[in-house]
């Protein structure tokens, strides 16, 4: 119904926001991580949302980026992840620290939501592992071979695109790139695996 709301904003609450547009303050769930993220009141906040009706309530949930909302939508689509939970996830992982905990079947980070048990954990990661693409981590620019973190040159494993790319992705992902040249270093061992491969094991590495 809605694809985004653009407004000022005019209230803050613990999970609710509230959005001035057409002389309509619109109260808006979002996930607790992105408060911190929000304008000061009375600046314009654009929030991409998703429109929930039950026959109780019409509930507006709204996200600062398409990212986020694709990612509430993918957690609604797993079975017994209702809009609470799923806003409760994303309340405590960012979307790209969740699809990193998928990607590394990581449901110790994911059962921290409130409300979400290891079995349901698992669940989202059985769900959605198979629905998060690689590529979709893969951004940043690195070239050349070596590159200077801090006062130390560190070495990328240029010989395989696979290892590169898996680099590229770490350190887009905010772990450094002495950090993530180390870890692709580790379990990139030869030619034949995947980016997808790489990037999993490295991923299990680092955490």
């Amino acid at each position: 119904m809605f694809s985004y709301i653009k407004g000022p904003l005019t209230e803050v609450y613990e999970d609710v926001v509230v959005v001035e547009a057409g002389n309509i303050g619109w109260n808006i769930h979002v996930p607790l991580s992105m408060l911190e993220h929000l304008p000061h009141i009375g600046e314009e906040v654009k929030l991409y949302t998703a429109f929930q009706v039950r026959e109780d309530a019409m509930t507006l949930y709204g996200f600062l980026g398409r990212q986020d909302l694709q990612m509430f939508r993918m957690l609604l689509g797993v079975n017994g992840i209702g809009p609470k939970a799923a806003l409760g996830i994303l309340s405590v992982m960012r979307p790209e620290a969740l699809r990193i905990a998928i990607i590394s079947e990581d449901a110790k980070s994911i059962a921290r939501a409130p409300g979400i048990g290891p079995k349901t954990a698992k669940r989202v990661i059985l769900d959605l592992k198979d629905r998060i693409k690689t590529e979709d981590l893969l951004s940043g620019e690195i070239s050349g071979e070596r590159q200077m973190v801090g006062e130390e040159f560190v070495s990328l494993p240029a010989a395989d695109g696979a290892a590169k790319e898996a680099v590229e992705a770490l350190v887009a992902l905010g772990y450094s790139l002495s950090e993530a040249s180390r870890a692709v270093r580790q379990v990139a061992a030869d030619g034949s695996m995947t980016t997808e491969a790489v990037l999993k094991a490295s991923l299990k590495y680092l955490i």
